[in-house]
């Protein structure tokens, strides 16, 4: 009897047209680390009494589909994520392609994503899929992934695949090392890790359905924050957080053979941090900044993902 492994575990994503509506075809294979998207519906014991100490069967509540799924932030596929957090980018060139994904739509795109395990067999079309979070660290060393949150409306469970025979991309993965951070269009030194968090801050439609789903997921305020931990080795920071300055942030990762993805925020707001000195050790600081719209470029963030992909 074969059992599930997550070895062997796969993922296809497609875009909607309708939501809520699993496309009959165009999905592609995507590359991830981990997957926690899935869909419950709890059981809400009986209150009723009058039948003994036993109780009554329970009742169902609603469903519930949402969940996290860890992806590699790579020169292709992850412009999927950017699309679902974003909307469609503007494309420019002619191989190799740039698109420019913009903050600030009122409108997302919705995704059907299927998790299979071939072995049990067990496939589970998650529809009605919209990004909520997406969510990345920048280090010295280790594996660069980002963690897309999801909301989904349900799923749909089968033995045997939806998503057809999923395209295929190739994965050309950025590293660590590739990464580089500027400030003002400055490279800002001694910086020693670094988090950026983009929220569309979903509102869950919570209509009441004879299938007990949500109606759909509406992005409300975005937010843009992070945190910068620095070696402390002059007052720049500082001082901007003291004037309560904005700057521009630049965090970028690039391969030798071309391809790239930058993300720049526009307005950076910095707290005044606390400077401790814990021992004697190197003296850090830590910087947990805010974004907001720039009154210039009239956006908070815009994410470049340059590569060999012609569409999104």
């Amino acid at each position: 009897m074969a059992r599930a492994q997550g070895a062997r575990a796969q993922m296809a994503l497609a875009f909607e047209t309708t939501y809520g509506t699993p496309p009959a075809s165009g999905f592609t294979r995507m590359p991830f680390a981990s997957a926690t998207l899935g869909a419950e519906q709890p059981l809400l014991n009986s209150e009723l009494l009058g039948y003994g100490r036993d109780p009554l069967p329970p009742i169902k509540d609603a469903v519930t589909a949402d969940g996290d799924v860890v992806v590699p932030i790579d020169a292709q596929a992850f412009g999927f994520w950017l699309k679902a957090a974003f909307g469609a980018p503007t494309t420019t060139g002619t191989g190799p392609w740039t698109h420019e994904f913009q903050s600030g739509s009122w409108t997302l795109p919705s995704m059907s994503i299927e998790t299979g395990m071939p072995e049990v067999p067990r496939y589970a079309m998650y529809s009605g899929c919209v990004l909520d979070q997406l969510s990345w660290q920048m280090q010295r060393s280790g594996l660069l992934t980002a963690t897309a949150r999801l909301v989904a409306q349900g799923a749909t469970v089968s033995t045997a695949t939806s998503a057809g025979t999923p395209a295929t991309l190739d994965l050309q993965r950025f590293g660590h090392f590739n990464g580089s951070i500027k400030r003002n269009g400055t490279a800002l030194g001694n910086v020693v890790s670094a988090e950026i968090t983009y929220a569309n801050n979903l509102d869950r439609i919570e209509t009441i359905r004879a299938d007990g789903r949500i109606d759909g997921a509406d992005p409300s305020i975005a937010a843009l924050t992070g945190r910068i931990e620095v070696r402390f080795a002059d007052q720049t920071l500082v001082t901007q957080a003291i004037n309560g300055d904005p700057c521009a942030m630049e965090f970028a990762y690039s391969l030798p053979s071309g391809e790239s993805f930058t993300f720049t925020v526009h307005a950076v707001y910095l707290p005044r941090p606390r400077i401790e000195i814990s021992g004697p050790q190197g003296v850090q600081a830590s910087f947990d900044w805010q974004a907001a719209r720039d009154s210039v470029e009239g956006r908070m963030c815009t994410a470049t993902l340059v590569n060999d992909v012609e569409t999104y």
